[in-house]
């Protein structure tokens, strides 16, 4: 379990390296160099709209690399994935601007950060199957929060990497040819991660399937046959942890770097140690959601978010690194109690047969509706010179809504589950 385990992380922190590192390049300096036609509150708002198109497309590669780990074993997704989005990063690196071929470069940039999308839409089921089930039921959570692990890790990867660059070289030289180093160093990353993968076995869950003849002919048909109300409040329940991810690690950095005057070093900082400390309790957090329930859970989560937003932007105002600091880990904190445990739930909440399309589409459904709009919108309304008060009225509506559908789904702790099962046969008929 531990070299599974291992595994599910490496390749996760691979892939999510390659997302989040658009995500920092968008916040510091896509947009005059993609949209330099724009002002540089729409130059930056249309890199955070490119940045959203690799949301909407993960849900569809959920639904392609789902088919395939559904009726042909969840180690092809895992290839494929990897394969894809590092293709797609390396390439973004290599990428003229528009100064160089003019309307071309944003086309082209639009074009591979959906293939980067559609990637990652496949990696999150794979890499968490490929751990769920192999592991004991008692211990489900520990072990897939491995793989949940792995975006913190790809973030610090990604940051750490831009921080280091934006330390050591002059502002014209990040801009000119720095900015370029972390998408090229994502392609010795997605080699080391296939050759890691090339040693892993094939579930035990989806052996079975095969050799009893169980796979389902058109999986994703069945998912919204039977199960469509459940991915919608997966999806929706997910969406409170992109939305307070991203704020913290996507906006927050333009924010602060745009209005507040706040140094890029700085900023990246901020955000590296909180991210830092939400990686470092999840497997904590996760131990927690086999004890007490996945759902309830999710439910603190959601509510320690929807009570922390307006603190969150009040402590980012203030431009103080110790005291944007807490802010971001108070955010963060919120986030991976959930977090930590969706790895463990969504897989239980899907039969076998359809598990990997279900719990990926409605894991990167939850993507879409909290991560690709937050950037965007939160750009949007901060403009101006007070707080930001309504990206905080914002987030609270999401979390708030998150809680609402993580209340209606049943909880898949097996203690719970089995004590529901013992107490429903000894009923009298």
């Amino acid at each position: 379990m531990l070299r599974l385990a291992l595994a599910s992380l490496a390749g996760t922190a691979i892939e999510f390296y390659d997302f989040f590192a658009y995500g920092t390049a968008a916040a510091l300096v896509l947009g005059p160099l993609f949209f330099p036609a724009f002002s540089p509150l729409a130059g930056t708002v249309a890199a955070f709209a490119t940045f959203g198109v690799g949301f909407v497309a993960r849900p569809l590669g959920s639904v392609v690399f789902g088919h395939v780990g559904d009726r042909y074993g969840r180690r092809p997704v895992l290839f494929g994935s990897l394969l894809l989005t590092g293709a797609a990063t390396v390439a973004i690196g290599f990428l003229p601007t528009y100064a160089a071929i003019g309307a071309a470069a944003p086309l082209l940039l639009l074009a591979l950060r959906f293939l980067q999308g559609f990637g990652v839409g496949g990696e999150w089921g794979g890499a968490v199957l490929l751990t769920a089930e192999h592991a004991p039921a008692e211990r489900r959570g520990l072990w897939t929060s491995f793989p949940q692990v792995g975006p913190a890790v790809g973030f610090l990867l990604a940051n750490g990497v831009v921080l280091g660059l934006s330390a050591g070289l002059t502002d014209a030289q990040f801009r000119s040819w720095g900015w370029r180093v972390p998408f090229w160093a994502a392609g010795l990353l997605a080699a080391a991660g296939l050759l890691l993968r090339a040693t892993l076995e094939e579930t035990p869950e989806f052996r079975a399937l095969a050799e009893g003849g169980g796979r389902a002919e058109a999986p994703l048909a069945e998912v919204f046959r039977g199960h469509w109300r459940l991915v919608l409040l997966t999806g929706g329940a997910l969406a409170m942890a992109y939305a307070v991810f991203y704020a913290v690690t996507t906006w927050s950095l333009a924010y602060g770097t745009e209005h507040l005057g706040v140094s890029r070093t700085t900023m990246l900082a901020c955000v590296m140690a909180a991210v830092a400390l939400k990686g470092a309790v999840t497997p904590f957090v996760a131990v927690l959601g086999d004890r007490f329930g996945r759902r309830s859970m999710c439910m603190a989560g959601c509510a320690g978010a929807a009570l922390w937003m307006f603190p969150l932007v009040a402590l980012l105002r203030t431009g103080n690194p110790l005291l944007m600091t807490a802010g971001f880990v108070g955010a963060m904190l919120s986030m991976a109690t959930m977090f930590a445990v969706v790895a463990a739930y969504l897989p239980e909440l899907y039969e076998p047969r359809v598990r990997c399309t279900g719990a990926a589409v409605g894991y990167n459904l939850g993507g879409v509706l909290g991560g690709a709009l937050t950037p965007v919108v939160a750009t949007a309304v901060a403009d101006g010179d007070g707080p930001p008060w309504g990206v905080a009225a914002y987030l609270t509506a999401i979390c708030l809504a998150s809680l609402a559908c993580s209340a209606l789904l049943p909880e898949t702790r097996p203690a719970a589950v089995r004590t529901a099962g013992a107490a429903e046969a000894a009923a009298p008929a």
